[in-house]
């Protein structure tokens, strides 16, 4: 399986809500989101290739998961 990347935003929402299923992703800053996107064992993107959009990105696929 190939690892998920920063363009992943769909998979890195799904990855982040089976691992933090009581999270609400409106309540992270970036720099957290970051953090626990980076800890996701399926993540493989460069931590420096990171940027405000894709964060977002990765938060609102998330948010329309849960909501």
């Amino acid at each position: 399986m190939n690892k998920l990347d920063w363009n992943d935003a769909e998979d890195v929402a799904f990855a982040l809500m089976d691992k933090f299923p009581d999270q609400d992703p409106l309540k992270l800053s970036f720099p957290t989101l970051h953090k626990m996107i980076l800890e996701l064992a399926d993540f493989g993107g460069d931590p420096n290739a990171s940027n405000e959009a894709r964060l977002e990105s990765i938060q609102m696929a998330w948010y329309e998961e849960v909501k």
